[in-house]
Formats: C-alpha cells, structure tokens, sequence
C-alpha cells in the first residue's frame, strides 16, 4: 500500500471515530470512495505525520461542538460521586507488563462531559482502545449498560514498575492536563492552547478531540502522546514527550492551524489558585493560615533579567504584560514549602508543584501575560500565565512551537542571584499609605563585604512617593529584608521595582509589584 494510501486509510478510520463524537461533521473530511475496512475502531499504520495531517483537513471544515449526549445518570453526578469511579485491572492500560507506566483511561461523568478517542500505538499500528462499563468500578452508583459506550474523557498516567506505581499525570477536561514530581500533589494545571483570556468578547476554549498513546518499551522512563485539539478558530496536532522523576518534565510540540485570522493566542499556559495569603489577606476569615498553589511568575527575560512577581487576589480583574523578545524561561512558581505556612492538612499546599516553561525554539518579540482573576474559592484556578506572541495569526496559517515545561519543587537553574522569599504588606501611617516588607534570601547577603556595598534601587510609577526605606540585614541568616512605605498620592495604581545592587550590579531578582487602590 503506498504512503498516501496508508495516510487516507488512517484518516478513514480515524475521523469516523471523531464523527461519533461530533455531530457527524468530521466524517465529511473523509474520502467517501476510499475503503471503510478499520473505520469503527480506527485500525491501520501510524506515523506522528498522521496527526499533522488530520488537524490540517480538519481546519478546511466548521468547527462542531462536543453533542451533549451523557446520560443524566453520569452527567448530574456531583464531582465526589464521580471520582469515585474507579477502572478495574482489565480496564487499565499496560498493566502488568513492566513497561514503566500504567494509564487509565477516565470515563465521561460530571464535569467532564466531552468525549474524546483514545488509540494505542503499538509496533507502528495503531488500534482504538474500546470503551466498556464492565472494566469500572461504579461503586453505590447504577452502572451505565455495558453495551452503551458512553465513552472517555481523559487518562491519568501511573510511573513505576512496582507493586504501586504512582500518579504523576492527568490529561483530562478542555485542552488541560497536570503532572507532578515525586513527592507532590496534583495543583496547577496546564493549558495546552490559550485563545484570548481575560477579553471581554469571552475565551475560546479548545477541546481534546483524540489522543494517540504509543506503547512504551519495557521500564521505559519516556511515554510519547499525540493529540488532535480544536477550537471554533484553531485546529492543533501537538505531541507530548512525558519522563517523570524527580523533577517530571514534559517537552510539548505543537503544529496549529488557524481557522480565521487570530490575535490573541497563548503558548505554554497554566493557571493555578491564590485565594489569600500575607501579600493578599482580603479579610478572610478562614482556619488557614494562607491558602495558595503558587505565590508568584517568574520570568527570566531575553534581556538577562530575572524578575518574580508576587501574586495577588485582586478586587478587580487584573492583566499584566512583561513585554519580551525571545523569553529564556517563565512560570508560576510555589516558592512556600512550611506546612505551618497553611496549617492544611488535606490539602497540602505546600507540595503542589512549581511550572517552569522553556522555549525550545525562538518565539520572537511578545509579551508574558499575567492574569489574576477575583476569587471567594480555593477551587478556581484565578492566576494564568502564558506566552502571548505580538504577531498576529492569519487565516489558514500553518504555525510549529515547541517548548520544555518542568514540574518541579524548584526551578532547574535558579538565577545566581538572592531571590524574594517573602512580600508582605498591610496599612501604613494614615490616608492611602501602604507598608511594604520584602525579605531576599540567598549566599552574597552573607558577605560582609557585598553587604557594605548594598544598596536597593527601589522605584513607584508616576505620582507615587517612596518614604520610610530601612534596611535589616540578617548575615547569619543569608537575609536582607527592605520595609518601606508606600504613598500613591491621587492614582488609582502604581507599579513598584526593587532590585538590590553592588558596584552597580544585580545582586538580586527583580522584584515587581503592582498596588490598587
């Protein structure tokens, strides 16, 4: 069978698998002269070109929202009730095999009411990995008829070759997926494609519509994925290269196709919950002492410049752009390890990983975005950072972007530089003023000498004063904490800048901030 033949024959098999699952619009991008022979489970040859290949024909067509076609018995469970939907040892993929990972594929239930294609790519083949009610286990619940194939949602990944392998990823919901490194909790989640958030027309939310999991060899430590995603504007072929350890890292490729010309389009996205913490108290009465999965972005820029920007619970919806050329890493980071820091136990704040993000190719002139949305819930995921390029897509554009995120207790290469280990603020002395304490932490705040040198360049935007500025340095402690005062005059906002300096150099990260009144 020739290349193109093979390709068409995949397609086949695979668009009529995603017409089930859409209205029945995909199927019209198939060749209807072709051989239907694999088309009910999508059987045939793969290559990741395939993929590439799907998303484009699928761009030439209208977009179809997912049917909302879940049976009410699974579609009003509460979230409690549906994750306690668990797959039984036959519903498991790879399990038993040693081959370095397990997944399970997740039913549609709940929140999770799309319904997306699972394959598994084995020896250069791929085959359509079947929905049954008789491989899960419903618990109290009534179990759906095994002959309904309700389909899936998603898939959480297991690592390990033991007797318990270990949770380090979930793909599940819109285009989100999280990971985790050893020793932590789910928390931030990553979005693969981010289409104008924080505008006021509405986000565009792409959804997965397939994924195609190749088989990994025996104690692999690498599982590859491939993903189809769509949207009203886009259509994306993107691949996910997943090794988990000690820091888990997942290098992500993606091919996009644009359906109409685009503006506003995000590159390597996640978004995390900051409620309140001693930067942002909001008056809230809770038994926690703070309540956060990330307390700040840092960007390390292509001018050199690391820079941490404490979050916030804002009053307002916020957006802040840290305008760029070629960004070197960006992430939204939780830099708080002490449980005594939350005082939660079910939780566990403190574990919830940090995201780093590393362009693997250069992305040109743009901006990070930060978005920080008000919040009364630590279950909203209210802080969002991602690449937004400054160029514009057209119509029928064809765009490749790849870049390295890690799932991390820390960032891979910490700037060698002292970095911001605590913003607090609270009242000043009378009218609009505002207290401020930024304490640095790190080995060149030991030396005696650099400390004789140290001086903090320490700025407010237009029509705000500075006053009240004193150091306190801890040497023994590798600390230097900056208090001062802030008076805003008449502006409704002002954007702070502290640095601290010797000889005219950075001997710290940029810190940045942004009071409203």
């Amino acid at each position: 069978m020739s290349m193109i033949n093979r390709r068409q024959l995949m397609w086949s098999g695979a668009i009529a698998a995603l017409a089930a699952s859409s209205g029945g619009t995909a199927a019209q991008t198939a060749d209807p002269s072709r051989p239907r022979a694999g088309a009910a489970n999508g059987e045939g040859s793969f290559e990741p070109g395939h993929v590439v290949d799907l998303a484009r024909q699928l761009a030439m067509r209208p977009f179809t929202p997912p049917p909302a076609d879940l049976p009410d018995q699974l579609a009003n469970l509460t979230y409690d009730q549906y994750v306690g939907i668990r797959a039984r040892q036959e519903g498991l993929l790879w399990s038993g095999q040693q081959r370095g990972f397990i997944v399970e594929p997740l039913p549609r239930g709940a929140l999770f009411k799309d319904h997306v294609v699972l394959y598994v790519v084995a020896d250069g083949q791929v085959q359509r990995a079947p929905y049954k009610s008789a491989n899960y286990d419903f618990g109290a619940l009534p179990a759906p008829p095994d002959g309904k194939d309700i389909g899936f949602s998603g898939f959480r990944i297991f690592a390990g070759n033991g007797e318990r392998p270990v949770q380090m990823a979930i793909f599940q919901g819109a285009t989100f997926y999280r990971a985790m490194a050893r020793g932590q909790n789910l928390g931030t989640v990553a979005r693969t494609l981010t289409l104008r958030p924080g505008e006021i027309k509405g986000e565009e939310i792409p959804v997965f519509r397939a994924f195609w999991l190749e088989q990994p060899a025996l104690a692999a430590e690498t599982l590859v994925i491939h993903a189809l995603l769509e949207s009203e504007s886009v259509t994306a072929a993107v691949r996910y290269t997943v090794r988990p350890g000690d820091m888990t890292i997942v290098d992500v490729e993606v091919t996009m196709f644009t359906r109409v010309a685009i503006d506003h389009v995000g590159w390597g996205g996640h978004a995390g919950t900051f409620l309140f913490g001693p930067a942002s108290q909001r008056n809230v009465d809770d038994v926690r002492a703070a309540v956060f999965e990330l307390n700040g972005l840092q960007v390390s820029n292509g001018r050199g410049e690391w820079l941490w920007r404490p979050v916030v619970n804002p009053q307002q919806l916020q957006v802040s752009a840290f305008v760029d050329s070629n960004p070197k890493g960006f992430g939204l980071l939780q830099r708080e390890r002490s449980f005594a820091a939350f005082q939660d136990d079910s939780q566990r704040f403190d574990r919830r990983p940090s995201v780093w993000v590393e362009p693997l190719s250069d992305w040109g002139e743009g901006s990070v975005q930060l978005i920080e949305i008000p919040t009364e819930s630590d279950v909203n995921d209210n802080i969002i950072a991602y690449w937004r390029p400054k160029a514009p897509l057209a119509a029928g554009a064809e765009t490749t972007y790849a870049y390295r995120q890690y799932w991390c207790w820390s960032i891979p290469e910490p700037p060698p530089l002292a970095r911001v280990n605590l913003t607090r603020t609270g009242k000043g002395r009378g009218g609009r003023r505002r207290r401020f304490l930024v304490e640095f932490v790190g080995d060149a705040l030991a030396d005696p000498g650099r400390l004789a040198e140290l001086k903090p360049a320490l700025g407010a935007g237009k029509g705000a004063t500075i006053t009240n500025l004193k150091l306190w340095p801890y040497p023994e402690r590798k600390v230097m904490r900056v208090a001062f005062e802030l008076d805003p005059g008449d502006e409704p906002l002002t954007e702070l800048r502290l640095v601290l300096e010797a000889a005219g150099k950075p001997l710290s990260e940029t810190w940045l901030y942004r009071w409203t009144a």
